[in-house]
């Protein structure tokens, strides 16, 4: 019942999202002048959070844009209302609506509704990994050096967080191509789905991880930090890949632990 309520969402908050898109729309600022939200973001949450409150009115809510109640439930749904904000903004269309759910700590559904392609990428604990009616499965590349990878860059980046511009260099080196959607949660499906054999990033939030964490390891990929261990939705250093190539990006992360 999660899931269909959870897909049925999806679309109804991408419809929010797209009917928004290269329309007038207020901007502000959060942080920086790189951090932006837009009254598509708040429309989008409210429709999700309302939607929550009507059929789950005893689970939590964790969203980006401030909603957050009721942590204590057994359920919680993570959201990122309008992942990638600043290429809607600016009218490239790539950005999602990701939605996870968790129980009692564990992510047991997924699903990111990649808006302007019109496809929603969805995973339920144990039972794999789909676009649609099709399967997902990660990548079988298992050498570095013929790999594409993703990456995000966080807000301040300016200010070189964690060494992001030092491993960027360096994967640019080592790898035959690196991209830059700026849409975690598109990131994560497309390692799912064989596109990245891996993606990385120095500073994610809950809900950019949620959904697809699950949707990359349904898939048969692998989901670890930095340092190859096992992650949750509050860790920040992310690396996702086919499995294949983890330890040898792993050994390009190592000097940046």
């Amino acid at each position: 019942m999660v899931l269909d309520k959870l897909l049925e969402l999806s679309v109804l908050a991408g419809e929010v999202v797209r009917n928004g898109f290269r329309k007038k729309i207020n901007i502000q600022y959060k942080t920086n002048d790189s951090n932006l939200v837009t009254e598509i973001d708040k429309k989008s949450e409210q429709v999700i959070v309302d939607y929550i409150s009507k059929n789950f009115p005893s689970h939590g809510i964790l969203a980006e844009e401030g909603s957050d109640f009721n942590r204590s439930s057994d359920y919680l749904w993570v959201i990122d209302p309008l992942d990638g904000t600043t290429n809607f903004a600016h009218g490239l269309p790539i950005f999602a609506v990701s939605i996870g759910v968790m129980k009692n700590g564990e992510i047991i559904a997924g699903a990111v509704n990649d808006v302007m392609r019109d496809k929603i990428y969805f995973a339920e604990k144990g039972t794999g990994a789909f676009e649609g009616e099709r399967r997902l499965s990660v990548g079988s590349n298992e050498i570095l050096k013929h790999s594409v990878l993703v990456t995000g860059f966080p807000y301040d980046i300016a200010n070189n967080p964690g060494n992001a511009l030092e491993i960027f260099v360096e994967f640019i080196k080592k790898t035959r191509a690196i991209r830059r959607l700026g849409a975690a949660s598109i990131d994560f499906c497309y390692v799912a789905d064989g596109v990245f054999d891996a993606f990385w990033e120095v500073h994610l939030s809950p809900w950019d991880i949620c959904a697809g964490k699950l949707i990359v390891e349904e898939a048969g990929g692998v989901v670890t930090d930095f340092h190859g261990k096992p992650t949750d939705i509050f860790t920040k250093r992310i690396l996702a890949s086919n499995g294949k190539i983890q330890e040898p990006v792993l050994e390009v992360l190592k000097p940046y632990l």
